[in-house]
Order: C-alpha cells, then sequence, then structure tokens
C-alpha cells in the first residue's frame, strides 16, 4: 500500500521507492484503546497507517482535548517530540484496530540525506500539515459550530465512518449533545 501510494509521487523514481519502503520494516498492531504515544514518551518514528483509525489529544484535568485523526493512507508521529526529542505532552490512540508501518527517525533523516527528493516530500507534507493546521485554528477561533462542522464535512466527509462522534465533537470544540443537535 505504502509502495503504491508513493508510485503517485511524479518525482519519486522506482529506485527512489525501492531504497524507501524497506526503512519501513517495523510493524504495529494497535487494539482499540492502546496507545500508540502516551502523555511523557520520546517520539522515535514516523508512522503510516496501514488501517484503522487514531485520534491526538492533549489530555487535561478536565477533559482529553481532541487535536486531530490519522486513518489510512496518512502519517502520523507525536511531531514536536520527534522534532524535538522531548517527552510528547498529547497522546495517540488507536479507535479502532490499527495497522501501522514504522520508520525511525534516524533513518528518516538517513534516507533525507541519500536522496534529496525525501526531503522535498516531507517539507510539501510538511506545508499541506501546517496550512491544515492554521485552517483548523481559524475555523475554532471565527466560526460557529454550524460552520465548523460543514468546514470538517468538506475536508473529510469520510470522517464520520471512521470516528465515534463523540471524538468529532471534541475536534470541533463542541459538546456531543451540541454536535448531535446540529447534525
Amino acid at each position: 500500500m505504502l509502495a503504491e501510494l508513493l508510485q503517485k509521487v511524479p518525482y519519486f523514481s522506482p529506485d527512489d521507492i525501492a531504497a524507501f519502503v524497506p526503512l519501513w520494516h517495523k510493524q504495529i498492531s494497535l487494539n482499540r484503546g492502546d496507545f500508540l504515544v502516551q502523555q511523557g514518551q520520546v517520539e522515535q518514528h514516523l508512522y503510516f497507517v496501514l488501517s484503522g483509525a487514531l485520534w491526538l489529544y492533549y489530555p487535561t484535568e478536565q477533559e482529553d482535548i481532541c487535536v486531530g485523526f490519522s486513518y489510512p493512507n496518512t502519517l502520523v508521529t507525536a511531531f514536536p517530540s520527534l522534532v524535538t526529542q522531548t517527552p510528547s505532552t498529547y497522546c495517540i490512540q488507536a479507535l479502532r484496530k490499527a495497522e501501522l508501518l514504522a520508520i525511525s527517525k534516524a533513518d528518516f533523516e538517513m534516507i533525507q540525506e541519500q536522496r534529496p527528493v525525501f526531503g522535498r516530500f516531507w517539507r510539501q507534507e510538511l506545508e499541506k500539515a501546517l496550512m491544515g493546521k492554521m485552517e483548523r485554528e481559524i475555523d475554532l477561533q471565527l466560526l460557529s459550530p454550524e460552520q465548523r462542522l460543514q468546514r470538517l464535512l468538506q475536508r473529510s466527509p469520510h470522517i464520520f465512518q471512521l470516528v465515534p462522534r463523540k471524538y468529532i465533537a471534541s475536534y470541533l470544540r463542541m459538546t456531543p449533545e451540541t454536535l448531535s443537535r446540529i447534525l
């Protein structure tokens, strides 16, 4: 599945893909409720989701605040921890049974140095992620609950098939009851 997606990137040669795919040698199976990353853990990997669904959340004493989701054909990591090599302030947990592949931070950095095309790929992935986070911030600051829901449905219409509503409500910063009423 990973190789098939990489073949769609126009600047990856078959040789690039052949060098990259074997580096994703760590396979991870999670059951519903299992943690991929726990608060306080130092992240050492970048993950590719083969199946299942995960949520990224920031735990507080009052509630767990959802900051994102990951599902098949997406990358996920505790990014601040991966970059700074400090303990993660948030968690990544399986919402349903999930299968992932992982590449170590060291291997990912090495392939970017050996093959600059992967540095280009990573920069583009980071740019997309940053744009998404900026849109989300604007949504949360300026839009009504109804508008936030509409924007989510436009960007990710499949989300309701993958993620229970209570997590979507948290992501949209509303109560599950408000989400049900709007729907």
